[in-house]
């Protein structure tokens, strides 16, 4: 995978459970994983929001399943090159 456009970022995560999810994923060798995962690594207080919406986003009650929801997503990410 390309570094990320913010090196401090990448390369400078807080303590915590997002950096355990990205090694994680480097461990499983995964070879692309969302990058944004990165950042909320970096500055996961001020992230959690971010993180809280798109859940809700996807997983609370809503005219469309959170299958669909998750395969609209899906299939955006794949036309902006984005892994999902």
């Amino acid at each position: 995978m390309d570094p990320m456009f913010l090196p401090d970022v990448e390369q400078n995560p807080a303590p915590g459970g997002w950096q355990d999810v990205i090694d994680s994923a480097r461990n499983a060798g995964m070879l692309e994983y969302p990058q944004i995962w990165h950042l909320f690594a970096f500055k996961p207080d001020a992230t959690i929001h971010l993180a809280r919406f798109t859940q809700a986003v996807l997983r609370d009650p809503a005219p469309l399943s959170p299958g669909l929801r998750e395969l609209i997503a899906a299939y955006t990410s794949t036309r902006n090159a984005c892994p999902f």
